[in-house]
């Protein structure tokens, strides 16, 4: 993947981001990153395959959700915690309070 685009939160709609957060799995990665540690994207543990999980990061990203650098062949990602906060107040934290249930379990390898 060449440099990531990032959608400017400012013009992200909410539905756009409670879409991307309405499926288990990256619920499950939103709260594993939601310790604001940057993640090395193969050291994300996810019950499916490589591709399915790329999916999955791409969405994420593409609504704002996460951002993604690439720094030589390694890609990582991270929440946009604070950028998130921002632009929908208490959201992410309603979320993650609420959906612990319901994600699918995302860890780190290792």
């Amino acid at each position: 993947m060449a440099n990531a685009e990032h959608p400017d939160l400012a013009e992200v709609p909410l539905i756009t981001v409670l879409s991307a957060l309405s499926d288990p799995l990256r619920m499950g990665i939103v709260r594993l990153l939601a310790d604001g540690a940057e993640r090395q994207w193969g050291e994300l543990d996810a019950p499916v395959s490589n591709s399915t999980l790329s999916h999955h990061l791409k969405v994420l990203r593409s609504a704002g959700v996460t951002r993604t650098r690439m720094e030589g062949t390694r890609c990582f990602v991270r929440l946009r915690a604070d950028e998130l906060t921002d632009r929908f107040p208490g959201l992410l934290d309603s979320v993650l309070d609420v959906e612990a249930h319901g994600a699918t379990e995302v860890g780190v390898k290792g």
